[in-house]
């Protein structure tokens, strides 16, 4: 299976996850702004219909911190959205 290339402004990036396929790129497009350009993942998360966006980073990153660190995404999904939401999460592709 191949995966799934997205374009956002001049980054590309890759599907890690798609929780019951809820990944709008249209949406994604509409929201996206030069503000995650130093982010490594976006993940979006649906809650009442709306479309959120969070950055984070690998540990390798100089921006990566303690609210950003990919290690705690399964924290911020129980903590900080809705219950078992439907998200997804793309990775930024090095270019």
């Amino acid at each position: 299976m191949k995966t799934k290339e997205i374009k956002l402004e001049s980054n590309s990036y890759t599907v890690v996850e798609n929780k019951n396929d809820c990944l709008n790129i249209e949406e994604l497009e509409g929201k996206y702004t030069d503000y995650f350009n130093d982010y490594d993942y976006i993940l979006g998360d649906y809650a009442y219909n709306k479309l959120r966006l969070k950055g984070f980073c690998d540990k390798q990153n100089k921006k990566c911190n303690n609210i950003n660190n990919i290690n705690i995404k399964d924290k911020y999904l129980k903590e900080l959205c809705a219950y078992e939401c439907n998200y997804f999460l793309i990775k930024k592709i090095n270019q």
